[in-house]
C-alpha cells in the first residue's frame, strides 16, 4: 500500500479552530484516562465518535472497562448520564417512558424513561428481545422517540453508548444488520497492558475513579466540534481514495456486501472530525485510515463465517490492499 510522508501529519495545521480544538481534545483524553488507563487510542476514537454526531458501540468481555468509558465521558463534559440495564424482561416503555393517570387533575402526565438524557449507556444491549432494541432506533437516527402518537424531542447532545457481551456467550440476541448500520463506530477495549494493569493492581479497587474525574469540556464544545468538522475539507484526491475503498468492498466476491451508502458516508464524517482533532482543517489519508477499521468493521461480513473472515479482517484488507496514490 502506497502511503504518504510520515511529516503530512503537521502540515496545513491551522490556529483557529484546529489548534485549540486540538488542546481540548488532548485535555479530555489526559482526564477521561485517570479512570481507563492505557486505552488513550480508545478514548480519542470515542471521542471523535461524539464529536462527529454518531453513536458508538462497543464489544468485549465482561468487565473491561465500557461502563468506565461512558461515565468518565459524561463526567469530563458535563453531561446528563442515564445508565439502562437491558435484560430479557425489559420493555420499550421501560426505556422510553409511559402515561400515567393523575386522579388530582383527571389527566394521564407524561413520565418520561430514561432515555431523555444527554449520554446514555445501554448496557448489554445484546441481552434483550429485538423488539426492545428496535425502541432505540429512532431515538439515535432522529434525534427524538414517539409515544402514545407524540413525538417529543430529545436533549442535545444525545449520545448512545451500548454494549454488548460476544454472541459467543449464553443468553444473547445478535443485533441486527440494519441496528449495527445505526452505529457510527464499534470498539473493542481489550484486556490491559502490562503496565497499566499494574497500576490497576496498586490501586484500591473499592474506589470510584470516575469520581475524580473534572469536566474539562461542555455540550457546548460538542456542539462547536460538530458545525466545525463539516467545514473540514476535502480534496479530490483524497475522495478517489476513500471511493476506492468503497468500491474495493461492492466489487469483491468475497464480501458477502459492501459498505451502504450511510457507512461510506460515516466514514468520511468520521475522517473529517479526526482531521479536526489532530489540529489540522483538511483530510490526509491518515485520517480515513485511522478511523476505518472503527467504522467498517461491523459493517462488513464474508460470504464465508470462518474465522480468518471477520470483519476486523477485512478492515485490515482495505488498509492493505487499496492504494492510497492512483
Amino acid at each position: 500500500m502506497l502511503s504518504v510522508k510520515p511529516d503530512s501529519r503537521t502540515e496545513g495545521k491551522v490556529d483557529n479552530p484546529g489548534a485549540s480544538m486540538e488542546k481540548k481534545v488532548d485535555a479530555a483524553v489526559a482526564e477521561i484516562g485517570k479512570a481507563l488507563l492505557g486505552k488513550e487510542p480508545q478514548i480519542r476514537l470515542a471521542l471523535c465518535c461524539l464529536f462527529s454526531g454518531g453513536h458508538l458501540l462497543i464489544e468485549d468481555l465482561p468487565g473491561m472497562g465500557k461502563t468506565t468509558l461512558s461515565h468518565a465521558l459524561a463526567r469530563a463534559f458535563g453531561l446528563a448520564y442515564n445508565r439502562i440495564q437491558f435484560t430479557s424482561d425489559l420493555l420499550p416503555a421501560d426505556i422510553l417512558g409511559v402515561s400515567i393517570f393523575d386522579q388530582a387533575s383527571g389527566s394521564f402526565s407524561f413520565h418520561p424513561g430514561p432515555i431523555f438524557s444527554q449520554l446514555i449507556l445501554a448496557d448489554e444491549i445484546n441481552r434483550t428481545t429485538p423488539k426492545t432494541q428496535s425502541a432505540l432506533l429512532e431515538a439515535m437516527e432522529e434525534g427524538q422517540v414517539t409515544t402514545e402518537g407524540e413525538t417529543r424531542a430529545l436533549p442535545q447532545p444525545f449520545f448512545v453508548i451500548a454494549t454488548q457481551n460476544p454472541v459467543t456467550l449464553s443468553g444473547t440476541f445478535p443485533l441486527p444488520e440494519s441496528q449495527l448500520d445505526r452505529f457510527l463506530m464499534r470498539l473493542h477495549l481489550g484486556y490491559p497492558n502490562q503496565q497499566a494493569e499494574r497500576a490497576l493492581l496498586e490501586r484500591d479497587d473499592q474506589v470510584d475513579t470516575t469520581q475524580s474525574i473534572r469536566q474539562c469540556l461542555s455540550a457546548t464544545d460538542v456542539a462547536d466540534f460538530r458545525k466545525s468538522s463539516s467545514q473540514v475539507h476535502s480534496s479530490d484526491s483524497l475522495l478517489d481514495y476513500v471511493q476506492r475503498l468503497i468500491a474495493y468492498t461492492r466489487n469483491r466476491d468475497d464480501f458477502h456486501y459492501g459498505l451502504s451508502p450511510r457507512g461510506s458516508l460515516a466514514l468520511m464524517r468520521a475522517a473529517r472530525t479526526w482531521a479536526l482533532m489532530s489540529g489540522r482543517n483538511h483530510v490526509i489519508p491518515e485520517d480515513v485510515q485511522a478511523v476505518l477499521p472503527a467504522v467498517v468493521e461491523h459493517r462488513l461480513r464474508a460470504v464465508t463465517d470462518d474465522d480468518g473472515h471477520t470483519g476486523a479482517s477485512l478492515a485490515q484488507r482495505l488498509l492493505n490492499e487499496v492504494d492510497v496514490i492512483q
